[in-house]
């Protein structure tokens, strides 16, 4: 028998694809780990920290992409941000955090992509060697897969409304091995194998702007 091909053509719906500008399960993540509810997450704990003179660790999700750690970092105010394209090590955590200590900061916040090498965990233990290091007691919290689950937005609903009707148009002229993606306003489709094994890379940008805030 010969081996029959499955017509095929994909949404995107992980924002670290390249070819995509924005998906409906980046905008959701977004909004509920970063902009609106998901804010009460750094906000609480940037409450908790003043209160008990404590700096937070907070390790989002992303994998090997760290687009939703610097969204965080900066819309929470964070202190330090490392993530796997420009990850920050324990040690300079620790003079960042002294030096934040020594202006008189009374918390401080260093978010922390789940995909870099020195995880919350291996933090930690580089902070328990030695707890005067950063003038801080510090804490670690893993928002985990609570960022994915929230009701979808109007936005998310007419996106992903938009991207599946266009995905149908494909299938129904013939046109398959494709990924239907939004960049400029507009609906995209892009050839599979143009973005297999790419992703797309954080603005550097906003990493200069990251460091920059926290001085």
């Amino acid at each position: 028998m010969s081996r029959v091909e499955k017509p095929n053509v994909l949404l995107a719906d992980d924002n670290d694809a390249t070819c995509t500008l924005i998906t409906a399960l980046l905008h959701r993540d977004f909004n509920v780990e970063v902009a609106l509810d998901g804010q009460e997450a750094i906000d609480r704990l940037r409450t908790t920290g003043s209160s008990h003179n404590r700096a937070f660790l907070v390790e989002t999700m992303g994998r090997d992409c760290g687009y939703l750690a610097i969204m965080a970092g900066l819309a929470g105010g964070a202190e330090v941000i490392s993530i796997p394209e420009f990850e920050v090590s324990a040690g300079e955590i620790a003079q960042r955090l002294r030096a934040a200590f020594e202006r008189g900061k009374t918390h401080a916040i260093v978010v922390i992509a789940e995909g870099v090498k020195e995880n919350a965990a291996k933090i930690l233990a580089y902070f328990d060697a030695d707890k005067q290091r950063a003038g801080f007691e510090l804490r670690a919290t893993t928002l985990g897969h609570v960022v994915r689950g929230a009701p979808p937005s109007a936005f998310d609903r007419l996106l992903a409304t938009r991207l599946g009707v266009n995905a149908v148009k494909s299938l129904s002229n013939g046109e398959t091995g494709v990924l239907v993606g939004y960049q400029k306003n507009e609906v995209t489709r892009t050839p599979l194998a143009d973005i297999v094994g790419r992703t797309k890379p954080v603005d550097t940008e906003l990493v200069e702007l990251a460091r920059i805030l926290a001085k």
